[in-house]
């Protein structure tokens, strides 16, 4: 069995490397957690990178259904092909369409699939899926057919919090939380995404970053992905190293509320 050992553009430490292997091994789904810009959708491309595998994504929105990611049945296309004869309308296969989650269950070799912050969806979605995902098949209605897998997809779940899951979705999952990295670690990603780049506007940018993240009273902490766009755009920018902590240049790639640079414009008087 192949292990997940992170890849060229992801660094994981080794407690999620551990929580992926053991999910992989034990053929259960990983639910991930973690603060927004910690990495967690970027886990499931990791791990398709590192395993060539290919990846299906199903991101969740809060009208999303379950049965969504399963299949649709194309009414409206059946009943326009029977009003211009356009084929066999009497062939309901034809007329199903696999949603994300189905697509990963009848990939010819096996895949990654992400279902990517279920906590957006309504609080009966995830039990909506144990079944699917305990036995991993599902029923067609239209075709009297049942869909399983060819391959067990390794199926990765990332979830922001916003609203708790219910218990019985919690017990077929192995969990992790994905901790905001550290200075040291936070060094590591930079140096993956950038190489050899200018220690001094690093280690400056560096400081101001997690200034501006112990501020008390900040409503949305800027992330790692929002740091990294900064820091190119200090780059681009050719900003003088001096002025990164004295001035914050380009304050709105890190700060996306109002509030937050008010409030930091308040801090630096």
């Amino acid at each position: 069995m192949k292990k997940f050992r992170g890849s060229n553009d992801y660094v994981a430490s080794g407690e999620l490397m551990n929580a992926v292997n053991v999910a992989i091994a034990l053929e259960k789904p990983l639910l991930i957690k973690g603060e927004p810009g910690t990495g967690k959708t970027m886990l499931a491309q990791s791990i398709a990178d590192a395993l060539e595998m290919p990846l299906y994504i199903w991101g969740i929105k809060s009208t999303t259904r379950a049965q969504e990611g399963l299949y649709v049945y194309d009414t409206v296309q059946r009943l326009y092909d029977s009003q211009f004869g356009e084929g066999d309308v009497s062939d309901i296969s034809r007329y199903i369409r696999l949603g994300r989650l189905g697509e990963a269950f009848t990939s010819e070799e096996q895949a990654v699939l992400l279902i990517d912050e279920i906590d957006k969806a309504d609080l009966e979605f995830p039990n909506d899926l144990l079944w699917e995902l305990d036995r991993m098949e599902f029923y067609i209605t239209e075709t009297k057919t049942t869909v399983r897998t060819k391959h067990r997809p390794v199926v990765i779940i990332t979830s922001n919090a916003e609203k708790e899951l219910p218990d019985a979705f919690l017990r077929r999952c192995i969990f992790h939380y994905i901790d905001f990295p550290e200075e040291e670690k936070m060094r590591e990603i930079i140096r993956v995404h950038y190489g050899d780049i200018d220690r001094r506007l690093v280690d400056e940018a560096m400081k101001a970053f997690y200034d501006i993240r112990h501020m008390n009273d900040i409503m949305k902490k800027p992330s790692t992905s929002e740091l990294l766009d900064w820091i190119q755009a200090l780059q681009i920018g050719g900003v003088d190293v001096k002025r990164i902590r004295e001035e914050i240049p380009y304050v709105g790639v890190l700060l996306k509320k109002n509030q937050d640079i008010e409030l930091l414009r308040a801090y630096r008087r």
